[in-house]
């Protein structure tokens, strides 16, 4: 017997073009009575329905969604909106779905649905078919939101752009339509379309280097560009970009919400815009005010098609595109927000609800609701809207805000959740990047490490760890801190004590990151100890209050170049632990040139030049500190991609099948007298410089240095080998690693740029070179050069001083209690600093190790470094040689800074 045939509608959600010239359109609704199609036409065109609608009139006192019961097809005209509605009766619910074919339809087409049911809102119960909803599944869309009545399907007012009424009390009858979005057909058919394709760069993870930008703000002050391409998908795409995102060495470029997106009531009310665009409208469709003005006008296909021009422009120049996405929520917010979708298409079965209060919407981030992944509709939606990104737009990856909100069953996290077994399963997105912000409000929401293989996450705690060890720990005096050698360690090497949970999963699962576009800039992390989001509207109660920044003692930008040489070497560290660190890398857009955003930590809402980056610096006559920051960053970049010991994806320990972690023969650690460090020192919080040595059969060892006080050091390197700088974050304020008992200095003034060369006066750029030109911007790379080895003198000085006084008063102290001179002459042999063998250092002790309770709390075994070999014995100090023959391993390094030295072969 044969099977019988499919019904024709059962399939997936939709608008799918037909071969007579028509449509087949399918929408999900578990609960509604009545679903209708309704196609937007102006009145200039005449319809294509002519033959098929039954025109409507108005007629007193009989509202119209009452006559459009009456009729299969019918038509209705609004004069004062110069538009035509022809609306379809929908069959069903069939599993779930409403479907109609329409004998005519085309690409552009302007459509939508409206929906009858129960209107019970205590129940969670929200129909209304006065409501004009986007078909969920649309790949364009056409116009905005309006704060007025319409969009809200509960009766309210809004007056002084306030919108006060309640969410429980009568359904609205105000017609939604002319204030609202429309969803947009785009046809598809055409499979031939993307033959020439580039192949996807699909780079390695171990070879993955991430930076984060928003596709607005990275040309919208950009001086290279045309003013019609600036802030746009094609600006993105322009010759010169790619160029300068080549020069810099990135691998993969992720970016911002390009979904279709829609500002927050709340931010409606105060006339500002969610300019992140972490508040999806349409999870198909790319946001229109990021195109051109021309693709703007040309309609919804003309905007995809410069989204997928950018995307392969970006893979021609050997780009990935990673695309952060928000399937956690949608842009209705809570039962008091709009209705422009799911809410009136199906609210039940789209949102999470209180358990005990199913009128309420269960919130785990902060955006008054979360779509229920319990759902298999909604995990089939979700991975439907994927599929079609990475399938027909081409994206390589994606990274999805807060990832926990997405594995939630029953209110709680797990990393077995059908949604994630979806992914990875699926032969298309299980292949590419996945990369999930691994919290969100909920209970127990901070699972960082806890997403198993193939997902990546975002890691916070090297995050924190680099900004308190460079930041708040040297701004304290750089002597103890919060962080020590043990946590430093462990971030450097991947973080294996969060992401060795799976046997397989590697460093690389480890998103290492300092900035990211939520939080402060890496050069505001510098000038600002406090955020200052005053220009939001929220008297700066928005944003983290806890950002482990500093402001090396004064507030904002300043002419003190001893300031801005200590910031300028503090952001110099954080990129070079950022970039010498085991895992992927992800680099925040302007970091590398140090733009600023006023002190803003949470600048979601300026679509202003405050979140926009500014490029004036590339036009002046001579080198800044901008550009030598910019070339630094460039160098590592490209040293990190030159070395395989960075071109794997395991941890430098290796992690045993019970799950334990075993010493490697790949790495070894240092103290500057070179030996290796004691159980003491790893927990030593004053033990704040070391070096780690990582060893390659097949290629030259390097050596990562840290000098984490504010002193040049010298080191003893390891003496079965001959070692050379490669790279040192003091590189952009005119210092090098030096053999011997000095740095190195560097020549930074007096070089020219390359940008001001050949600028004709017919460019557009002209009067920006000249203004440039003739104008300074703040300190030269040699002043600040100069003013840091100033301050660093003026440290050692005080710190001298102030180690002589407490001298003189023990001394002072033991004289009045008059003690027998042999006790008195061992009392002041406790009270002098003795020197720390460095192999003839010259420079100042480092500071008291702390309590021995500290180190004697740790069992060797379980306290250890998590991703380093277990503390050896300590070896003899070495020997001092004399002075006529100075040690050829001894280097000194400048203070402050982290340096990378390369095996002479």
């Amino acid at each position: 017997m044969r099977n019988p045939p499919l019904h024709r509608y059962a399939t997936r959600p939709g608008f799918y073009f037909t071969e007579d010239g028509g449509a087949d359109v399918v929408v999900r609704s578990e609960t509604a009575d009545q679903v209708w199609l309704s196609v937007i036409e102006s009145l200039d065109d005449p319809t294509a329905f002519y033959q098929d609608a039954i025109r409507l009139f108005d007629v007193p006192n009989v509202p119209f969604v009452d006559q459009i019961r009456e009729f299969p097809v019918c038509m209705r005209i609004l004069e004062d909106l110069y538009v035509r509605e022809t609306l379809f009766r929908m069959e069903g619910p069939n599993y779930g779905l409403w479907y109609v074919h329409i004998p005519k339809a085309w690409s552009g087409m302007r459509y939508g649905f409206r929906v009858d049911g129960a209107w019970d809102p205590r129940h969670g119960v929200r129909f209304n078919p006065y409501k004009l909803l986007l078909d969920p599944y649309a790949k364009g869309i056409d116009g905005t939101m309006e704060l007025s009545p319409a969009a809200f399907s509960y009766e309210c007012e809004v007056k002084d752009n306030r919108v006060t009424g309640s969410a429980f009390g009568n359904m609205s009858t105000v017609d939604s339509l002319g204030l609202m979005p429309l969803s947009v057909a785009i046809d598809d058919r055409d499979k031939t379309k993307h033959d020439a394709d580039p192949d996807h760069p699909h780079i390695p993870w171990s070879k993955t280097v991430i930076y984060e930008l928003h596709v607005k703000g990275f040309t919208a002050q950009a001086p290279w560009l045309p003013e019609e391409l600036r802030g746009t998908y094609a600006g993105l795409a322009h010759p010169t970009t790619l160029a300068y995102l080549q020069g810099l060495g990135v691998t993969s470029i992720e970016l911002l919400p390009i979904q279709a997106k829609q500002p927050e009531v709340f931010l409606q009310e105060r006339d500002r815009v969610n300019y992140w665009g972490y508040n999806t409208l349409g999870f198909f469709a790319p946001e229109p005010s990021y195109a051109t003005k021309a693709s703007q006008q040309a309609g919804a296909e003309a905007v995809r098609q410069e989204v997928i021009d950018m995307v392969r422009a970006l893979h021609e120049a050997g780009f990935e595109v990673i695309m952060d996405v928000v399937y956690n929520h949608s842009c209705e917010g809570g039962v008091e927000g709009p209705t422009v979708c799911w809410r009136g298409l199906d609210a039940i079965s789209t949102y999470r609800r209180q358990k005990n209060n199913i009128g309420r919407l269960e919130d785990t981030t902060g955006c008054g609701n979360t779509f229920d992944f319990t759902n298999t509709h909604v995990v089939t939606f979700a991975i439907d809207s994927l599929r079609y990104w990475a399938k027909r737009i081409g994206i390589d990856g994606f990274r999805f805000d807060l990832g926990v909100s997405l594995a939630r069953l029953n209110g709680e996290f797990t990393q077995h959740h059908p949604f994630l077994y979806a992914l990875r399963a699926d032969l298309l997105l299980g292949n590419l990047k996945l990369i999930m912000e691994p919290w969100d409000l909920g209970n127990l929401g901070w699972r960082t490490g806890q997403f198993s293989v193939p997902f990546a996450e975002w890691n916070d705690r090297f995050r924190d760890t680099s900004r308190q060890f460079w930041l708040t720990d040297v701004e304290g005096g750089g002597r103890v801190g919060r962080i020590g050698m043990q946590e430093m360690a462990t971030r450097l090497c991947g973080s294996a004590d969060l992401f060795a949970t799976d046997p397989g999963r590697g460093a690389a699962s480890s998103i290492n990151f300092v900035t990211c576009h939520d939080g402060f800039t890496l050069t505001d992390l510098t000038r600002y100890a406090n955020k200052h989001n005053e220009a939001n509207g929220e008297n700066n109660n928005d944003g983290s209050n806890v950002n482990h920044s500093a402001n090396f003692g004064v507030e904002g930008e300043t002419d003190d170049v001893t300031v801005v040489a200590r910031r300028e070497r503090a952001a110099m560290n954080m990129l070079g632990t950022l970039l010498l660190s085991l895992g992927t890398p992800m680099m925040l857009a302007g970091d590398e040139f140090g733009n600023s955003q006023d002190g803003n930590n949470n600048a979601y809402c300026q679509d202003s030049p405050i979140s926009y980056l500014k490029w004036d610096w590339l036009y002046q006559p001579e080198k800044s500190w901008h550009m030598h920051r910019l070339e630094t960053v460039s160098k590592l970049v490209a040293l990190r991609k030159s070395l395989n010991l960075y071109h794997q994806e395991g941890f430098f320990t290796r992690l045993t099948q019970l799950g334990l972690l075993k010493p490697s023969s790949r790495i070894q650690w240092f103290l500057p007298n070179g030996t290796t460090p004691m159980e003491r020192d790893w927990f030593d919080l004053g033990q704040r410089s070391f070096a780690m040595q990582l060893l390659d059969a097949s290629e030259t060892d390097i050596l990562i240095v840290i000098n984490g006080v504010p002193e040049d050091k010298q080191f003893r390197l390891p003496s079965d080998s001959e070692w050379t700088p490669a790279w040192c974050s003091a590189e952009s304020t005119g210092h090098m690693p030096g053999r011997g008992l000095a740095v190195e200095d560097l020549k930074l003034e007096g070089q020219q740029t390359l940008w001001t060369i050949s600028v004709p006066e017919s460019s557009e750029i002209h009067d920006l070179v000249e203004r440039m030109q003739g104008e300074a911007d703040g300190a030269t790379a040699r002043q600040l050069s100069d003013a840091l080895d100033a301050d660093m003198k003026a440290i050692a000085h005080a710190e001298a001083k102030a180690a002589a006084e407490k001298a003189e008063k023990a001394a002072a102290l033991l004289h009045r209690h008059a003690p027998e001179p042999q006790q008195a002459a061992h009392a002041m042999a406790g009270a002098i600093p003795t020197p720390l063998a460095t192999g003839g250092s010259t420079g100042t002790t480092a500071a008291a190790s702390t309590s021995a309770t500290n180190a004697t709390a740790a069992t060797p075994a379980a306290q250890g470094p998590s991703s380093t070999t277990a503390p050896a014995q300590p070896e003899a100090a070495p020997k001092a040689e004399p002075e006529s023959a100075p040690d050829m391993n001894v280097w000194t390094f400048p203070a402050l800074s982290i340096s990378l030295m390369k095996q002479l072969s």
